[in-house]
């Protein structure tokens, strides 16, 4: 089972559209790996909005800094946020909130050893290391059964 379909099944029994945050991991992964330069684009951005130092928490091997909603549309810039709604079914004002807790967790696990993956992308079967921690966040999407 991949990764996607873990987080599916993790999400597909809530009231709320799991669906919707299977989407927007989904989503969110093709966004990073559609960046000029895959995970290295996303971290000049962070790098570009004064973020550098929450993005690189997340690749280090040390303790994750969280992200405000407001520092990541920041970071996406509105269109980005916008894409990502439509794209997914969440609602825009939504999509932040769910990614400052969503795109942490994938991007330390796409970088074990605090290295980015030579050519940038992210392959959803390399973030196996991020399903406990995703598994946590299934409260946030209203799911009971997990």
């Amino acid at each position: 089972m991949s990764l996607l379909d873990t987080i599916g099944s993790m999400f597909g029994n809530s009231p709320q559209g799991g669906g919707s945050q299977q989407a927007l991991v989904a989503s969110v992964l093709e966004f990073i790996n559609n960046q000029p330069g895959g995970l290295n684009g996303l971290i000049q951005r962070f790098r570009e909005n004064g973020a550098g130092e929450i993005i690189g928490s997340w690749i280090s091997t040390g303790e994750n800094q969280a992200v405000s909603a407001d520092t990541l549309h920041n970071v996406l810039g509105s269109e980005t946020v916008t894409n990502l709604a439509a794209k997914t079914g969440v609602e825009p004002e939504q999509v932040t909130g769910l990614l400052s807790q969503i795109l942490p967790h994938v991007v330390n696990a796409a970088t074990p050893n605090g290295e980015v993956p030579a050519d940038g992308k992210i392959e959803p079967a390399n973030l196996s290391g991020a399903l406990g921690a995703l598994s946590a966040l299934s409260g946030l999407f209203g799911n009971k059964n997990a």
